[in-house]
Formats: structure tokens, C-alpha cells, sequence
């Protein structure tokens, strides 16, 4: 799905801004056809959890409503008229006056709809979301909904973050012409110093398209005729980590006589994405991944997207000398990635599979074993929603230089029986989609080497590790111990790349010891330190996420202080001592694999 953007021949109209808002408990069973009686109004984009001081509203479990009128200009007489949400988490339903003109489930992803023929240029009209935060066994993340004595509906779910919801990015209203460009694919590979780009243009109907490559001066190096086919870029420039470079796809359709009717640019970098061995290699040279698990995540906003913090994350992770980060654990907004594209910052980009493992129920809620895949569990139904969610990542996502690899599910139950048969019908599924990138998962603690059922299966081994936090507590000689004694293993069983996604300790702020005392700032240091020492005797080591950049919201609990305190910056962020280690450490280092590993 192309990301609207205003060109020659298309126009839009951004709808951010404050909207009139209520929950479904407050408004009738119907509440698109008339005025939304409700004297709240929420700000889109963000999540509406934390903008209203009612917990009511804060822990709603359900639909909220959101209303708003919108004029269409009246240039776009004869257009077609779209109405696109970047994203309804976790549902959403579209109403424009009293008609549902599109529905969606999945929480991350964008969906449009075709609004011209209930519309009319110049005319207003009554624009109504809803939104539903349930989460069920079939929906990608999974949770649970139970009624309690008193009759309220509580939402329980198995991931480690707050459950925000709401319209936390961008609502659009764009035109299109009647025949228009509908997505364009490109496929980059390096030929010595020639660069060759493949390209496929889809139109709404059979049309006649030519194709222009601009380089980032602006200076055409290529064209071609035809909806798809393949140019060759002489002395091409690639796209490299930390040093980013884009160049442009203008495609148009055009009429008998070369009139254009529709112009659309799609930027994209070349580069190449290879796994060898234990080797991770970007443009065929090894690569070592030094970064974070992220989360979108700030005060009052929830999710919702924000350029100056966008702006400030990236600063902070080049102060650090970070190159890289995982989108945890969900797409994140497509602004973070078009950021990631110009300023070289490699992406791991993942679905929002995340909770598929009831041991976490059963070890942090105390809830009776139960088998994570099964009829009565996580079954068919949850696969569909989870290779739908595979389907609109990729689709969304794969014209990005930055996006080096899809991650298809974080800490899932890979040791129980039934993960292969749950598993590898949605890896066959991403490599069908996308044979150009490598695929990986990222392995829960309770998986190790010798009980994964599914590593296999993946290119790249994606690991989560608390050695010295959840195992061996203030003990970081035993801690380093284990961590390197769990990667050999799946280094010497697997013979892939590794990569450290998760590790990390909870640390408060302004807390300190002399001592190896977890929660201050000296301890996680030297956490971090020490699992670092690990890591770089390990030669199929090829990366770091620390868990996490920045600490996040979660749901209440007694292992949570005011959520995660696993951030080297606080929620604010201000850094935390450990952000100063990793700047040590990363600093200079270009991708290359810290000195003291083993060659």
C-alpha cells in the first residue's frame, strides 16, 4: 500500500487535530449516525488512554468513538476520494455519515477506503471511527477478557507493555486520480560498481507507465518503459548503515499522446542483505547490529506518533553510537522508517506477534499450565490473523533500505510442541512475500538450544537473555558464565548468526551502590558489561539490542515501578549511567564486531 503524498496529480488532506471522543459506554448503540453527544475531545494522533484523568476511560475495555467533520476540497470534483487511518488500535470502523466504509483488525497497520461516490467535492461530511482495544486468542497480540463480580469487563494480556489504543497516528483524506498507480515493488542488487534496480508499477486499470531514476541531486540516471522491468545504475552510490543514500523512482501513467495522468515517487536505496554462515552482511561486507529494542511510547501520547521525539530518539542513539534497532514489538509508524531510510539506520522490522506463549501466564500469573498451541488456544484462526499481519508489514514496509530483516514473532512458545506446525507455514509465507530478506524470530528464555522446535527454520537466531536480572540476580560472574555457555550452544548446534535482542536489567534512576546492587545505575553498567564480554567471545555474535532504549508504560504489577525500568534512558529521556557505558562501546565502531571476539 503506497503512503499518500501530495504529487502533480494528487492532493491530500491531513485530519490530525482534536476530535469530539467517547467511550461506548457513554454513547448509544449507534453512535455514527448523528452528532457524538459528548463534551470530550481527544487528540489524534495519540492513544486516549492517558489524555483524561478518569480511570474509566484509562482502563475501558471495548469500543471508543471518535467524530469529526471534514470538507472535501472542491478542486477534486471528477478524483477519486480516499479516506486512509495510518493505523486503529486494535479494530477499526469507518463510518462517513450513517454508511461503514471500511472495516480493519490489526492495530499497527494502515487501510483506506474508497469514499468518492458518498461524497462530493466542495461538500462536508460527518466522518466517524471507531475503535476496539480487545484483544482475544485470535487476535495478533493475543489477551484474554473477563467480567469481573461487579460486572466490568477486564483485558488481560501476555506482553510487557501497556495496552494503549486509539487513533495513535495520522488520518488522511487524499485524491487519486480515476486511473492511478495502486503500489510499486523494488528490488536492488549490487553488480561491482552497477547497481540494478527491478521494478514493478501496479495501476488501478491497464495503463501505459514509464519510469524515471533520479539520483539525489535530482538528476535522471535511468528510465524505462513498461509497468515492470529492470534498469542498471552505472557508478551507483549504495545505501550503506550510516551513511544513507536515496534515490527516487518516479513512475507515471501516461495517455496516447504522453500526457501524464498520475506521477507517484517512490524513494529507495541499493543495497544488498545476505546471510553466509554465521555472517550477517549488508552490501556483501559482514555487518554487526548495535542498538536497541525501542518501544513507541512517551508520556500523556501512549503510542501516539511524535516528529520531535522521533527526531530526539534518533539523536540519542547516534550519541551512543547505536546503528541499529528493532522495531519491538509491532510496526511501528511509517515515519520512524522513511527517518530510518535518510539518516542509515538499520531496521529489524517486526509483526506484532507478540504473547504467543502461555508459560508466562502460568510463571507471572500464576494461571494453571495450559499448552500454548491448541483448538482452545492459539489455532488456526490465530495463524490467519498472524499471516495477515505478515502480509501488511511487508506490503507496507518493503521499500525500505533500512529494513534489513522481518522479525515474525518475539518470544514465542518455540519450545512447545506445536510451534513447528504453527510456525513454518507463516515462514514460507514471509520468504514467499519477500525472498530478498533474511527471516528470524526472537527466542524466549524458557528456549533454549536443545528444546527450540523451530530455529531451523529462520535465517537468523534472535535471542533474549536475562542472565544476571530474571537468572543468577546480582551475580554477573555466574551470569556471564551462563550467557556464554547458552550461546555456544546455539551457535555450535545451528551454525547462524546470533543476535542478542533482549538483555537488560531494571534500573531506577538516581539509585546507586558500590556494590553489584540491582536497580542502581552501577549495576546495570556493569550488567551490560558483562554480557558484552560474553557476547564478543562468540565469533556467530553478529549484534546487540539492548533492551530497553528508553523506559516504557506497562500494565500493573509488583515487578513494575511505574512500568519498565529496563531503559539507559529514563521515559524523558535523561541517561541513565548504562547509556554512557554503551557510548564507550559503540562508539567508532562502524558496524564492525567489537574488538576481543574471536576470529
Amino acid at each position: 500500500m503506497l503512503k499518500p503524498r501530495p504529487t502533480a496529480t494528487r492532493e491530500q488532506v491531513n485530519l490530525d487535530g482534536l476530535w469530539r471522543f467517547a467511550t461506548s459506554a457513554a454513547v448509544g448503540d449507534q453512535p455514527w449516525t448523528g452528532p457524538l453527544d459528548t463534551p470530550l475531545e481527544a487528540a489524534v494522533p495519540a492513544s486516549y488512554n492517558d489524555q483524561f484523568t478518569d480511570s474509566a476511560i484509562r482502563d475501558h475495555v471495548g469500543w471508543v468513538w471518535y467524530q469529526r467533520h471534514v470538507r472535501v476540497p472542491r478542486g477534486w470534483s471528477g478524483e477519486r476520494v480516499m479516506l486512509r487511518l495510518d493505523a486503529a488500535t486494535h479494530e477499526g470502523r469507518v463510518y462517513v455519515d450513517d454508511v461503514l466504509v471500511a472495516e480493519h483488525v490489526g492495530g499497527y497497520t494502515p487501510f483506506e477506503a474508497d469514499i468518492t461516490e458518498h461524497v462530493s467535492a466542495g461538500g462536508e461530511f460527518r466522518l466517524t471511527v471507531g475503535v476496539s482495544n480487545e484483544l482475544t486468542h485470535t487476535t495478533i497480540p493475543p489477551g484474554s477478557i473477563t467480567v469481573t463480580q461487579d460486572g466490568r469487563r477486564k483485558q488481560t494480556y501476555l506482553h510487557d507493555f501497556y495496552n494503549y489504543a486509539g487513533l495513535a497516528r495520522s488520518v488522511w483524506l487524499h485524491s487519486l486520480p480515476p486511473v492511478h498507480i495502486a503500489d510499486i515493488t523494488v528490488v536492488t542488487g549490487i553488480d561491482d560498481r552497477t547497481g540494478t534496480v527491478e521494478y514493478e508499477v501496479e495501476t488501478s486499470a491497464p495503463a501505459t507507465v514509464r519510469v524515471r531514476i533520479l539520483d539525489a541531486t535530482g538528476a535522471e540516471v535511468a528510465a524505462s518503459e513498461g509497468a515492470s522491468g529492470s534498469v542498471r545504475l552505472e557508478n551507483v552510490t549504495p545505501w550503506r548503515p550510516g551513511a544513507a543514500y536515496l534515490y527516487d523512482l518516479v513512475a507515471e501513467v501516461v495517455d496516447g499522446s504522453g500526457g501524464v495522468l498520475d506521477t507517484y515517487t517512490q524513494s529507495f536505496g541499493v543495497r544488498t542483505v545476505e546471510v553466509r554462515g554465521p555472517q550477517f552482511l549488508i552490501n556483501g561486507e559482514p555487518f554487526y547490529f548495535a542498538g536497541f529494542g525501542k518501544h513507541e511510547d512517551t508520556a500523556v501520547r501512549g503510542k501516539g506518533h511524535d516528529d520531535a521525539y522521533l527526531v530526539h530518539d534518533f539523536q540519542l542513539m547516534e550519541w551512543t553510537g547505536a546503528n541499529s534497532f528493532r522495531t519491538a514489538h509491532y510496526p511501528y509508524a511509517e515515519e520512524v522508517m522513511d527517518f530510518a531510510d535518510r539518516h542509515g539506520i538499520v531496521v529489524i522490522d517486526e509483526t506484532a506477534a507478540v504473547g504467543l506463549n502461555l508459560m508466562v501466564e502460568a510463571g507471572l500469573l500464576g494461571a494453571p499450565p495450559r499448552p500454548t498451541f491448541s483448538p482452545d488456544t492459539f489455532n488456526d484462526d490465530t495463524r490467519a490473523a498472524h499471516a495477515q499481519a505478515i502480509r501488511e508489514l511487508v506490503a507496507r514496509d518493503k521499500n525500505h533500505p533500512s529494513v534489513v530483516m522481518w522479525s515474525i514473532a518475539n518470544e514465542p512458545a518455540s519450545n512447545e510442541e506445536g510451534a513447528r506446525e504453527y510456525f513454518e507455514p507463516l515462514v514460507e509465507l514471509t520468504r514467499k512475500l519477500d525472498a530478498t530478506r533474511p527471516v528470524t524470530y526472537a527466542a524466549v528464555m524458557f528456549a533454549t538450544s536443545e528444546n527450540d522446535r523451530i530455529a531451523d527454520l529462520f535465517d537468523v537466531l534472535c535471542i533474549n537473555r536475562y542472565y544476571g536480572w530474571y537468572v543468577a540476580t546480582g551475580d554477573l560472574a555466574a551470569a556471564e558464565r551462563y550467557m556464554e555457555g547458552d550461546l555456544r550452544g546455539w551457535a555450535e548446534k545451528f551454525g547462524k548468526p546470533l543476535i542478542l535482542s533482549e538483555y537488560g536489567a531494571d534500573t531506577m534512576p538516581g539509585l546507586h551502590s558500590v556494590w553489584d546492587q540491582p536497580w542502581t545505575e552501577e549495576y546495570q553498567a556493569a550488567y551490560l558489561a558483562a554480557s558484552h564480554r560474553a557476547f564478543d567471545r562468540i565469533e556467530a555474535v553478529v549484534g546487540e539490542h539492548v533492551w530497553n532504549f528508553a523506559d516504557f508504560q506497562t500494565s500493573h504489577g509488583i515487578h513494575r515501578v511505574d512500568g519498565n525500568r529496563k531503559g539507559v534512558f529514563t521515559r524523558d529521556r535523561k541517561p541513565k549511567a548504562a547509556a554512557h557505558e554503551l557510548r564507550r562501546r559503540w562508539r567508532g565502531l562502524g558496524g564492525r564486531k567489537p574488538s576481543g571476539a574471536e576470529s
